[in-house]
């Protein structure tokens, strides 16, 4: 299976594309053409049904033989639907070993990385910038493999105490940067990084939503919720994503693409609304991530963007988008606890808001909100609206009592090109 650049250049095989991160013109790899859709079955686990929707990628690829192994050792954990009602889900993606969806796609990266680096040996340093949850997934998904260091970028200050605890807790191969900025600069670093040819060529790969490996298993859990949904419906289930920068609900809508029985997919964000704004107006006009309660989609600048529109030539009409305030967020976690029991993180709250408004205006379809976080690293929002303490997965609790550390960096690529020149001997150009 061939993948092109968002921004044009040659075609490369998909393990190329993987390993690589970003493409060498800075655009995103996209598989193209996608594969033919095959026919799905309802009944299965999340293993099987990720085997089945993301095999057909893999045509012609070394690692296609061994995809039942790499998720099998990616995915020993679940991602269960839970019914609220007979027409509300909460997809709940926070089951993995820090407690995000980020966990699905680090793993399956983490494991295809470490296939493909087996002929040549050759050091791998896998860079990634994280609004909160990717870096910790990443840095659990690479930690004390041989061969591999970990640098993590996180803008200082714009993330919950927790989530800056867990990026500096793993040590060893790992290095959290705290970086003296936004997200977007950070994104902006990464890229840098990935544009000089000294790095990129000497071992430098991407761990974020840009890399396709990071993409295609996410595919594997909408995949599962929509089969399982399936029987004996005559309309398929609708998702509601919430996104920062778009790679979450990119894969709903490939999975969509590939033939899966998904109906709308609709974009939750928060008041970073330069999704809203675009698909509203069909201009993209970046702006300076806003700090909101919803920190991890904290994004002005969404990187997807690009796949979303190679693969749709008029994006509004194969998705929408609503934005949510940060009083929403706090009034929506209390209020659905204290109406549903159930405690939501601020990420899913957007999404659930956005489903209430549907339902203000008569939908009474099935939807399926994506659940991206546990509500437990997100405690100095979550505890003072539901009044009492969230209780701690283990996973979490495990990271959370070990010693943190992150050193500071200027948010500046020249500063991050000599750390890794550092760090690993690759001399920048």
């Amino acid at each position: 299976m061939k993948c092109v650049s968002t921004r044009g250049g040659d075609s490369v095989p998909l393990s190329e594309a993987i390993a690589r991160g970003l493409a060498p013109d800075g655009g995103l790899y996209v598989v193209d053409p996608l594969p033919k859709t095959v026919a799905f079955s309802d009944s299965g686990t999340l293993i099987s049904h990720a085997v089945e929707v993301v095999r057909p990628c893999f045509y012609g690829e070394g690692l296609g033989g061994e995809l039942d192994a790499i998720f099998r050792a990616a995915f020993n954990f679940d991602a269960p639907t839970r019914w609220l009602d007979d027409t509300t889900g909460l997809l709940e993606l926070f089951h993995g070993p820090t407690a995000a969806f980020k966990d699905f796609g680090a793993r399956f990266l983490a494991e295809c990385l470490t296939r493909l680096a087996r002929p040549s040996r050759r050091p791998l340093t896998v860079l990634v910038a994280t609004s909160g949850d990717t870096g910790a997934a990443v840095a659990s998904a690479f930690h004390r493999r041989e061969g591999v260091r970990v640098l993590v970028l996180y803008p200082d200050g714009r993330v919950s105490q927790r989530q800056a605890h867990t990026l500096g807790a793993f040590g060893d191969n790992v290095t959290a940067f705290k970086v003296q900025g936004t997200f977007d600069d950070c994104q902006r670093m990464v890229k840098a990084a990935f544009a000089n040819p000294a790095l990129r060529d000497a071992g430098l790969t991407s761990a974020n939503s840009i890399s396709l490996g990071r993409l295609l298993p996410q595919l594997s859990y909408f995949a599962h919720a929509a089969l399982a949904a399936q029987p004996g419906l005559k309309q398929p289930v609708s998702f509601i994503v919430p996104t920062g920068n778009l790679g979450n609900a990119f894969a709903c809508l490939l999975a969509k693409q590939l033939g899966l029985p998904i109906g709308d997919v609709v974009l939750a964000t928060n008041a970073n609304r330069v999704l809203v704004d675009y698909l509203a107006s069909g201009r993209y006009e970046p702006r300076q991530a806003l700090a909101t309660l919803a920190n991890a989609m904290d994004v002005g600048a969404p990187s997807n963007l690009e796949r979303l529109q190679h693969l749709f030539t008029e994006p509004a009409r194969a998705v929408t988008a609503q934005w949510v305030a940060d009083d929403e967020i706090r009034e929506t976690i209390a209020r659905v606890d204290r109406e549903r029991g159930v405690v939501l993180c601020p990420h899913t709250a957007c999404g659930f808001r956005v489903l209430e408004r549907l339902r203000a205006d008569g939908d009474r379809r099935r939807w399926i909100v994506a659940a991206t976080a546990h509500p437990a690293k997100f405690e100095e929002v979550v505890e003072p609206a539901i009044g009492r303490k969230v209780p701690l997965p283990a996973t979490l609790a495990a990271l959370l009592e070990r010693p943190s550390r992150a050193e500071p960096l200027k948010a500046d690529p020249e500063a991050l090109a000599m750390i890794i020149h550092e760090r690993s001997g690759i001399q920048p150009a």
